[in-house]
């Protein structure tokens, strides 16, 4: 098959060096280290959808900021419809949802401005405070979780069945050191471990507690696991999307020497953020794209 690589961002959910700077924004109320906690127990602690990204340029601006806005409300979408438990987590009964609220068409604008306003009332507040240290970044999580009791209420309640009316925001803010991929400790190192996700569309919390018993498996030097349901056709990883940078064999004349291999959506990926952004850049290069990660 040739040599192979493997290709991943820093942005999203990615192993990176966390700070003590941190700052929780829920239901209007802003809080600041140390009451923070960190945010893999925010994501184990509430059901929902989120979504990570960071600050760019001193705080100057958030990456990709309009894709995960679109990619968050999408994957609560995805849950409200597929697996409801995953974005509201009753405890016993079955939830019952308007069918009106389902279908929504304001659906996406109520998840983005909800989320959006959150993120605009406590990033100049975490920016401000100056808690970060020189050449950070802010880490950038925000979480949109079913609020049962609210759903109940819209139930008993004749009226709107507006999404904002039963969902609940949580923005996590964190000091970030990106990892530098030009040293050795910034290469990656892969093993496979566990089949694809549940729901593999949506980005969702829950799955932080499903792969834990994973992470048990992973080898001190291993710094990504991957995802495959027969062991030979990778799927993505636990953290991130998973590319495959190789050089082809019998290409024509004048045909581009490499190729860009990884699972198509249809078998049960996420459709990350970065993985958009590889197949818009590839594209115009004339680089061979391969909807297949088979690896023998």
């Amino acid at each position: 098959m040739g040599r192979w690589a493997f290709m991943k961002s820093d942005i999203g959910a990615n192993r990176r060096t966390m700070t003590d700077c941190k700052f929780l924004f829920s239901n209007g109320v802003i809080t600041s280290s140390p009451d923070v906690p960190p945010v893999a127990t925010l994501l184990q602690s509430h059901p929902g959808a989120y979504t990570t990204t960071r600050t760019h340029s001193d705080g100057a601006c958030i990456l990709f900021w309009e894709r995960h806005l679109r990619r968050l409300s999408n994957s609560a979408r995805i849950l409200l419809s597929r697996d409801p438990r995953l974005l509201f987590k009753p405890e016993k009964s079955e939830l019952s949802l308007p069918p009106s609220l389902v279908e929504s068409s304001a659906w996406d604008s109520a998840v983005e401005s909800l989320v959006k306003d959150s993120v605009d009332q406590v990033l100049p507040i975490a920016l401000r405070e100056g808690l970060r240290k020189e050449g950070e970044e802010l880490a950038i999580t925000a979480l949109v979780s079913g609020n049962v009791e609210k759903l109940r209420g819209m139930e008993s309640a004749s009226g709107s069945d507006s999404p904002a009316e039963m969902l609940d925001v949580y923005v996590h803010l964190a000091g970030y050191v990106a990892l530098a991929f030009d040293r050795p400790e910034g290469a990656a190192r892969l093993a496979v471990v566990g089949r694809g996700r549940s729901v593999a569309e949506a980005k969702y919390s829950d799955w932080v507690r499903l792969r834990k018993p994973l992470e048990r498996l992973r080898p001190t030097s291993v710094t990504e696991l991957l995802l495959s349901n027969d062991g030979d056709h990778l799927l993505e990883g636990c953290l991130t999307n998973f590319f495959v940078v190789r050089r082809r064999e019998g290409k024509g004349v004048g045909e581009n020497p490499y190729e860009v291999q990884t699972a198509p959506i249809s078998d049960g990926v996420l459709p990350g953020i970065i993985r958009q952004l590889v197949l818009e850049y590839v594209f115009p290069l004339y680089i061979h794209f391969d909807l297949d990660t088979y690896i023998s």
